[in-house]
């Protein structure tokens, strides 16, 4: 049955919220203030119409909107955009009861995400689809152009089909081109090939490794294992040139990532020893080496051999010792942080509840928490403040642009 329906408020997730008798009706990209008919089931609006338009709602850059799953918010006006991203981290923050400065969210233009995850399938009429996945659904939507993206590689995305079409060998294979832009050139990891038959075929592993030649990719690899490079793909942290793993992890947007290492920087600066915990290839290590000594660990040992590689690279800066450390299973214990007066941790979506534990017994008066989940970065906040720390500010930071993902620099002082 055709409900009409007020929307009162936009949701953690990104879809609008209706209040009705029978509960909260969620309505895909709507916004607060609009009234729309749509068909609802299960709590959810479907065939939407807006009936009354907000006056925050803009026209979409992309010709996907709406289809593809990747920009649930395109239609609102950035100034609201941005105010309910920094809300959805007051939120989070309440239902700890903890109080903070909140700071305005750091926006990043578009056309700046050097990583896109592709899921490659094959049509009815043969060819090969590259794109990203409907909205709530495991249907694959053809991207061509990505707002979102650089140009880089949007421009590559012809030759990432031909490199695609090799691992799509078995008919149970769900391939996803993991694409990064380096400094030297485009690094693919392909997951998603099916293994229990014997994996890719070497007749396969050949095709592959000549549609990457013919895209002058620099690096290939299945998960994780390199098939082809032509050249080691590099970045840069600070003033260190990395070589980054197959695979391996990089903020997706190098003006987010400058906002949060500056951020991260201008909070530790006086300190006379520093711990970088989930640290990564070097992301923080190497801006925050310049200031005292650090002592990194993460549990990848490629990221932290990636790490290795990087100091050499680097004049000025300040010792840097790196451990390979399952700091879920192992954290840093006070022992092992005598002597850090300041520790950064920037863990995955899980959040560092037992490393944090332990940094919360140590004598660092800063800690810096870099957190793509405010939920679990609020979790991990309430055992620091229960320990003596207060929060200082939070800064918001748009990373991945017109989602509803949020990102985000916690400064915590004893």
């Amino acid at each position: 049955m055709t409900e009409t329906l007020t929307i009162a408020r936009v949701g953690g997730q990104g879809d609008g919220i209706a209040e009705t008798p029978a509960g909260p009706v969620f309505a895909p990209l709507t916004l607060p203030g609009e009234t729309v008919r749509a068909v609802v089931r299960d709590g959810r609006a479907e065939a939407v119409e807006i009936v009354v338009a907000s006056p925050e709602r803009v026209v979409p850059v992309s010709p996907h909107y709406g289809d593809c799953g990747g920009c649930s918010l395109q239609h609102w006006a950035a100034g609201p955009y941005l105010e309910w991203k920094r809300e959805q981290v007051r939120l989070a923050l309440a239902r700890e009861r903890i109080e903070a400065e909140v700071e305005p969210t750091v926006a990043v233009p578009p056309g700046t995400r050097r990583r896109l995850a592709l899921h490659a399938r094959r049509g009815e009429d043969g060819r090969v689809l590259l794109g990203f996945k409907a909205r709530k659904s495991w249907r694959l939507v053809e991207v061509r152009v990505c707002p979102v993206a650089d140009p880089r590689l949007v421009a590559a995305l012809p030759a990432l089909s031909r490199v695609a079409e090799a691992f799509l060998e078995h008919p149970k294979s769900a391939p996803t081109l993991h694409v990064t832009w380096t400094l030297t050139g485009l690094d693919v990891d392909v997951t998603g090939v099916e293994r229990r038959s014997g994996g890719l075929s070497r007749d396969a592993q050949m095709r592959a490794i000549e549609a990457a030649t013919a895209a002058d990719l620099a690096r290939l690899s299945l998960a994780g294992e390199t098939l082809v490079m032509s050249r080691q793909p590099v970045v840069t942290f600070g003033a260190a040139t990395v070589p980054l793993p197959p695979g391996g992890f990089l903020q997706a947007v190098p003006e987010a990532e400058a906002a949060m290492v500056s951020r991260t920087v201008g909070a530790v600066r006086g300190a006379r020893k520093i711990a970088d915990l989930f640290c990564g290839a070097g992301t923080f290590t190497f801006p925050l080496a310049t200031l005292a000594p650090v002592l990194a660990a993460d549990a990848s040992a490629a990221g932290i051999a990636a790490l290795r590689a990087g100091m050499g690279t680097a004049k000025g800066l300040k010792p840097i010792t790196a451990e390979a450390r399952d700091l879920f299973r192992r954290p840093l214990a006070p022992y092992d942080l005598r002597g850090c007066d300041a520790i950064v941790l920037d863990p995955p979506r899980a959040g560092a509840m037992e490393q944090t534990l332990q940094v919360a017994q140590t004598r660092a008066g800063t800690v810096v928490y870099v957190s793509c989940n405010p939920v679990t970065f609020a979790r991990d906040a309430r055992g620091l403040i229960d320990a003596g720390f207060r929060l200082e500010r939070v800064t918001p930071v748009d990373q991945f642009l017109w989602s509803a993902h949020v990102e985000l620099v916690g400064v915590f002082r004893r």
